[in-house]
């Protein structure tokens, strides 16, 4: 009895010990994975109100691209004709749209 408490520890099998051992760990594994999953979920909240804002804010700059280039389209139908100021609105747009695909691409090739 001088030993109190060891004389315990010391009659269990080592199986016993590292079943022990093993629920032990796959506890704290699931508490791990309950805590990063709760983060995830807390952030993933904070971030959709300013998804949704910048959403918004893409529809109205389509949408003002449209614009300008319904614009664009008007007033050179004016000088040279409707038909001849539609397709020239779309080629400048073609080729803005032409060159941003190409930067994207030069930029994507950086990357490798």
């Amino acid at each position: 009895m001088a030993n109190g408490g060891d004389d315990d520890l010391q009659e269990r099998p080592i199986g016993e010990l590292f079943g022990q051992l093993i629920d032990e760990g796959k506890a704290y594994a699931k508490a791990e994975l309950g805590l990063a999953k709760a983060t995830a979920e807390a952030k993933a909240d904070a971030a959709k109100k300013p998804a949704l804002l910048a959403g918004a804010a893409l529809l109205f700059l389509i949408a003002g691209v449209v614009v300008l280039c319904m614009t664009l389209a008007l007033a050179l139908a004016t000088l040279v004709g409707p038909l001849a100021g539609g397709l020239i609105a779309a080629l400048v747009t073609f080729g803005i749209a032409g060159w941003l695909g190409l930067w994207a691409k030069k930029e994507l090739g950086k990357l490798k």
